[in-house]
Order: structure tokens, then C-alpha cells, then sequence
């Protein structure tokens, strides 16, 4: 084993977030409570002696999460409640860092990087009452990899082969080294699936879904709610104080917030910009918040004509057809205006799918496109194209979506273009875009330390969410390369090649990052919100 890769693996690699959300607007204001403005606050854990046993918690949800298997979820909201009731083999901490959950330890990396052993815990048991075991990790990675539709596959890599030597543990082979491995086995990929669930529902996992975790689920009504029950047999049981966990659909935030003031929900995901600042002064409600490393863009469907993870087929329509038209859009693009006046300068400007903040950070991976309406139009006309050129763009159909989407409307028109906005449901859009029925569409993504996760899935040739269609033999390899080093200044080149290169071929135009915010009545203990803007609410419990 090298000395230098368990640390990059266990640390440098970490995944903070996963999930596709629609723009929910959010930020920090004056009053925070137990904060300055702009300083995150996670929340802390409960203290057992002060919550009492029992009672269903209600959360409010801005979208309806998506199917409610771990193999083929794309969305954010989801994994609110897959952080109930599907445990992983790894975690992430508030600080960022990888720590084991279903595995007792940080996997051990082979010297030539091509194997991984992963150690397991013994004596769980999955909600269906099945033994957890290597069996069940070799069932669940091998479906990911095969499952038809399924969004982890370019997330796990070059594996090659799964091992199960004995009960306790796995052993991944890998083709090539895959440094973002660990990283992906901290989120959905690593969810383990009971394998008689699996061989009994197939592709329908997701009616009856059946994991480890705190909570089991119990119902869903689509577009309306879903509810978790506390699992008896969790192997942690003694922690869980809840009876169960409703989540509820309210995709407008004033409601949301309205309901988390009444007392007729507790927690609040994604307050709006708006609401926000009244709240942080409510004493009957804290705020938490953390600064998301994801962002918020604009996806143009370039070659997805016959449905992601189909062969390629270009759109016969100038924006698709001609970067020229795309960089003119960008260029259309006031994101220093849009922070400003549509969330009160809360949310940050991003041009990339790279934090400042992540330690694989560079001048070139934080360039930005200026804002010149006057060329943009000179691209347009270079490009043949004829204005107002008339575009049509796919949104939530929330309001602050809305909102966000209007001032677009407004920004390119001075650009030279026509933006049609066309609002469909959150479950809609996911599967719309999946389908390819849509020329731009206004998508986010939660985000994570590496970078490899925010960009592969989404802009590489194979990427299992490149719903853009777009393909490029030069971002396929620097992403291949940055993906088989463990040379972090290397990779933080390579990075900033594929943002330059991405700049120039727009499959897909970074507006801002914003800022987690969630509503939480004071009511109820041990609620905490990380980085990644999951909300975490498996061991909270009602205060005495």
C-alpha cells in the first residue's frame, strides 16, 4: 500500500453532496440565530436526557422527492429520506470527512490502487428482517452497475469485479484506479439494498424499498406525502426517539414557512430568500444553514434526442448545434445582477462546478464569462441566426423557480433572445429531462468536495446524468485522467482544463451557488443540516 493514498481516498475525495434540486432561493440575513450572518450552522446533536420519547415529526418539502430507490434517484429531496431509512457504507461528518457507517473502517487501498477491502458491521439486520452481509454490498453495487437506468453507474467507475471472501467482507476490484471511489460509496451508491427486496421487485425496488436504517418506510401519496416508521430491529435502535417521520409536499415557501410557524410542521427545507429573515428573528424557530458547494445553472439539450444513456443524436436547432449560439446566451447571463436583485445578495456567483471552496480549486476553475449583451449579439449573427431567436426553457413550477426564470427572460432578451419559459412539476422535469423533451432546462445540483461528482455524471460521453447529450473526447480525458490520479495538484489542472474547455462548449452555464437554509421549531432537538443540505433527522426527537 503507498502511504499517500488512503489519505486522499479518506479525505481529499470526500463526497459532500448528491442530488438534482430545483433552484430553491436561500440565504442568510441579519438576526441569525446563534450565528452572524453568513456563518454556518449544522445544529447539534440531541441530548438524550432532554427529548422524550415518541411522536411523528413533520417536514415540509419543496419538491416531491423523486423514485425512492437509491440505483435510479437523481433528486436531492429523496435523500432526506433515504438519510431515514437506507444507511451507506460510509458517512459524512460536519467537518466534511468520510466516516464509516455500515463499514467499521476506512477502506484499505492496495498499492497499485486496483482493490479496495471494505470491513463490514456484524449482526444487522434489514428492515425486512434479511441479514446484512458482503452478499448484500456485492447485490447492490452490481445492480448500480447493471440496472437499466441506473444513475450510479459512472459514479462507482472501473469496477471490475466484486469479492465477498467472507460475510463480513468485500473486496472491490477495480480495471483502473478510481480515486473518487470512496467518495461515491458515501452517498447513494453505497445505500445497501436488501437482496430478497431486490430479486423480488426489480426495477420496482422503490414501491416497497426495504434497507438498513433508524426507520422503515411505511407509505407514500404521490405529490402529496410520505412516511417512515421506527425500525425495531435497527442495530441502533436505543438511539432513535421518534415513532415516525411524515414528510409532506408544500412546494411554496411562504406555506412552508406559515406551516413551520403554526406548529403543523417542524422542520422546513429551502426557505426562500423572502422568508428568511423574519424567521431568524422568530423565537419560536431556529434557522439553520450552511453554504452549498453544488450550484444552480441552465442544462442545453445539445444531442439527447433519444433519452439519456441512449446513443447520442444531435438536435437539428441552432443553440444545439452551434457553441457560438450557447456562449451568447452565457454572455446574455448578468449573474452579479441576479445574486443581487433576486436574492438579495444571499447566493454567490458561480461559473463552474467547482467551489472556491474545495481544495481543488484554481484561477481557472473560478473564470467567469463577463457579461456582454452587445456580443452576444454579434455571436448570434456570426452564427446565422436571426433575432429575437426564440428559445424555450423547462423550470419547476415553484415560485421562486419562477422568479428566477423570469429575470432570465429578461436578462437574454438584451442578448437577442426569446426565452419561453414552460413551468411542469418537479417529478415532471426529472423525467423530461431524462427523456430529452426540452431545449434548456433550469436544474441544480446539491454538490461535492470532488469534483469528479459534479462534473463526470453530468458532462462526460458516459456520464449516467449527461441529460445534455453532450460529448467531447478532450473533457473525456481529462476526466479520465483526473480520475485515475492521486496527484492532487495534478488534478486541480486538470480540473481547471475541462472548466476552461466547458467555457467554450457551454453544454451547460453555472449561474450561482446558494446557501442551505432550514426551518426548524425549537420544539425539536437534534436536527442538523451539513454541507451537503440533507436534512438529518433520524435521531432527533421532540424536547421534554
Amino acid at each position: 500500500m503507498t502511504p499517500r493514498l488512503p489519505v486522499v481516498l479518506a479525505t481529499a475525495l470526500v463526497l459532500v453532496t448528491v442530488g438534482c434540486s430545483p433552484v430553491q432561493p436561500a440565504g442568510d440575513a441579519p438576526g441569525a440565530t446563534s450565528s452572524q450572518a453568513g456563518q454556518d450552522v449544522f445544529g447539534d446533536p440531541a441530548d438524550p436526557a432532554q427529548v422524550k420519547a415518541g411522536g411523528t415529526l413533520t417536514v415540509a418539502l419543496s419538491a416531491d422527492p423523486d423514485k425512492l430507490d437509491p440505483t435510479l434517484s437523481r433528486s436531492l429531496y429523496s435523500r432526506y429520506v433515504f438519510h431515514t431509512m437506507c444507511e451507506k457504507l460510509y458517512d459524512l461528518g460536519p467537518d466534511a470527512k468520510v466516516v464509516p457507517q455500515l463499514a467499521t473502517a476506512l477502506p484499505t487501498v492496495a498499492a497499485d490502487g486496483l482493490s479496495l477491502t471494505i470491513p463490514l458491521r456484524q449482526g444487522v439486520k434489514f428492515s425486512d428482517g434479511g441479514t446484512f452481509d458482503s452478499a448484500a454490498v456485492k447485490t447492490t453495487i452490481e445492480r448500480g452497475l447493471t440496472l437499466a437506468g441506473s444513475a450510479r453507474k459512472s459514479e462507482l467507475g472501473p469496477i471490475s469485479s466484486v469479492e465477498t471472501p467472507d460475510p463480513n467482507t468485500v473486496v472491490i476490484k477495480l480495471s483502473k484506479p478510481f480515486a473518487p471511489l470512496t467518495a461515491a460509496l458515501a452517498d447513494r451508491a453505497g445505500m445497501v439494498l436488501s437482496p430478497a427486496a431486490v430479486a423480488k421487485l426489480g426495477a420496482n425496488f422503490s414501491t416497497a424499498p426495504a434497507c438498513v436504517g433508524p426507520f422503515k418506510f411505511a407509505n407514500r401519496v404521490a405529490q402529496n406525502s410520505i412516511k417512515v416508521v421506527k425500525d425495531p430491529q435497527y442495530y441502533d435502535a436505543a438511539k432513535v426517539h421518534l415513532d415516525a417521520i411524515e414528510y409532506r409536499i408544500i412546494t411554496d415557501s411562504s406555506i412552508r414557512s406559515a406551516n413551520l410557524r403554526s406548529g403543523d410542521a417542524q422542520v422546513a427545507d429551502s426557505l426562500s430568500s423572502q422568508d428568511a429573515p423574519a424567521l431568524q428573528k422568530d423565537s419560536t424557530v431556529s434557522v439553520l444553514q450552511s453554504q452549498s458547494l453544488g450550484y444552480q445553472g441552465v442544462t442545453i439539450n445539445i444531442a439527447n434526442a433519444n433519452g439519456v444513456g441512449n446513443p447520442l443524436k444531435q438536435l437539428d436547432t441552432p443553440i444545439a448545434k452551434n457553441p457560438r449560439v450557447r456562449q451568447a446566451f452565457d454572455l446574455s447571463i448578468d449573474r452579479a445582477a441576479l445574486v443581487k436583485t433576486i436574492f438579495n445578495g444571499l447566493n454567490t456567483v458561480a461559473c463552474s462546478p467547482i467551489s472556491p471552496k474545495s481544495e481543488f480549486t484554481s484561477e481557472a476553475a473560478q473564470a467567469c464569462p463577463a457579461h456582454d449583451p452587445a456580443k452576444a449579439k454579434e455571436l448570434l449573427a456570426a452564427a446565422g441566426v436571426s433575432t429575437p431567436y426564440k428559445v424555450s426553457m423547462i423550470t419547476s413550477n415553484n415560485p421562486d423557480s419562477l422568479r428566477l426564470a423570469q429575470a432570465l427572460q429578461a436578462m437574454v432578451k438584451d442578448g437577442g433572445f426569446d426565452l419561453v419559459i414552460k413551468p411542469v412539476e418537479y417529478a415532471s422535469l426529472l423525467d423530461q429531462q431524462d427523456r430529452g423533451d426540452f431545449e434548456i432546462l433550469q436544474l441544480g445540483w446539491s454538490g461535492r468536495v470532488d469534483p469528479d461528482a459534479n462534473i463526470f455524471n453530468f458532462v462526460g460521453t458516459t456520464g449516467s446524468q449527461n441529460v445534455a447529450g453532450y460529448s467531447s473526447p478532450e473533457v473525456d480525458k481529462l476526466l479520465t485522467d483526473a480520475r485515475q490520479s492521486t496527484d492532487q495538484a495534478q488534478r486541480i489542472k486538470l480540473y481547471g482544463d475541462v472548466v476552461t474547455k466547458l467555457q467554450q462548449d457551454e453544454p451547460l452555464i453555472y449561474l450561482y451557488r446558494q446557501r442551505n437554509l432550514t426551518g426548524v421549531s425549537k420544539k425539536l432537538l437534534g436536527v442538523q443540516t451539513y454541507p451537503d443540505g440533507v436534512i438529518r433527522t433520524a435521531f432527533a426527537g421532540f424536547a421534554k
